[in-house]
């Protein structure tokens, strides 16, 4: 049994692989052609891996591999809102794998399906018609406001429910395939005028507990939110933690109690306060948080963490990993106690993804 860990950088993608112990690690990259990649996920079912990326003289594609990042290939194809209107695509922000299709979200808001293994594309939904949907289709706000579908979070055993957070605007949920769509921020809090009762609220990372679905968090701009009835409500949980503010988040893949986030300033800097790395985690649904930093660097640590670049994998005893805006790549091969540095020199991390591959 190997663990694989698949990183999504401003230059490229990168695979560290050890075994099941995950004490020692290899590194191959950068792979695809070192084009900024902003998300790259691991689907079961084909053993291909799907890297969203964007580059400055190709425009966006989607890479993808079917031998575990040996060779690659990539498309645009259909990836592009047409020659009508001032709406384009400045990158690919998320992907997503469903049971039936794989799904891309992009800057400007728009998602994006593809039915044979990323080799084609066609426009699925822009979400037109939700609360605050005049704002993000608007040419203004792409840039610099970069509104984007910043994560897709499919539901496994059903491939027509899945999840969009629209950037600065909030959670969607659609359960027909992407047609209808509802808001599901009731509960959430906004320090900042609203001009929509049910959007306006910026979602940084949702998960969802795998063993308990209707168990979910987030890290919000303004609070980490726990729900318990599928995202219909929430209630914060802020209380306890050193900053409302954050991006990465993690569940437990066995114990929906368990919770991890890395707090960081709110300010301008949205680095881990006073300069020490440490991941915080909550055993009881976030009654009171945990502070975890062994063998995480305790001073002149100014280290930022963004939306997908923490993770968990599915050991019985679960590692914790988590990759910095500065190229550092943490693990924690039990659950978060202790922690060590896997790579140190990598470009800006903006994705990790665990994956457990059978010998």
């Amino acid at each position: 049994m190997r663990t694989l860990l698949i990183v999504g950088t401003r230059k490229g993608c990168f695979l560290l692989e050890s075994d099941a112990d995950r004490k020692d690690w290899s590194v191959r990259g950068p792979l695809c052609e070192s084009w900024p990649i902003y998300h790259a996920v691991f689907d079961a079912a084909s053993g291909t891996i799907y890297a969203a990326g964007a580059s400055e003289w190709h425009g966006s594609a989607v890479w993808r591999s079917s031998d575990l990042g040996e060779t690659w290939t990539q498309s645009s194809m259909g990836l592009a809102y047409g020659d009508d209107g001032d709406k384009r695509i400045s990158k690919i922000s998320s992907l997503a794998v469903t049971p039936d299709r794989l799904l891309a979200g992009t800057e400007a808001p728009g998602i994006f399906q593809s039915e044979d293994g990323g080799e084609s594309w066609s426009l699925l939904t822009t979400l037109a018609g939700q609360p605050g949907s005049e704002a993000w289709d608007d040419p203004a706000n792409q840039p610099p406001g970069h509104l984007g579908i910043s994560a897709l979070t499919a539901d496994a055993t059903d491939a027509s429910h899945f999840w969009a957070i629209v950037q600065g605007v909030g959670l969607f949920e659609t359960h027909d395939g992407g047609s209808a769509w509802a808001p599901r921020n009731r509960g959430l809090r906004a320090d900042w005028p609203l001009e929509h009762d049910d959007v306006g609220f910026c979602v940084h990372r949702f998960v969802r507990s795998p063993t308990r679905p209707e168990r979910m968090y987030q890290q919000n701009h303004v609070g980490v939110h726990r729900s318990d009835d599928a995202g219909l409500s929430w209630q914060e949980i802020t209380e306890g933690l050193p900053s409302e503010f954050g991006f990465g988040a993690a569940v437990h893949p066995h114990d929906p109690d368990s919770f991890y986030v890395i707090p960081l300033d709110p300010g301008h800097a949205r680095c881990m306060p006073d300069g020490e790395a440490a991941v915080w985690r909550t055993s009881d649904g976030g009654t009171s948080w945990r502070k975890l930093v062994n063998g995480l660097p305790r001073q002149d640590a100014h280290l930022g963490v963004l939306r997908a670049a923490m993770t968990i994998d599915q050991h019985d005893v679960p590692g914790v990993y988590f990759g910095t805006s500065t190229g550092q790549l943490f693990a924690s091969n039990d659950e978060g106690e202790s922690w060590g540095l896997i790579a140190g020199f990598l470009p800006s991390i903006w994705s990790v993804e665990a994956v457990i591959l059978d010998d």
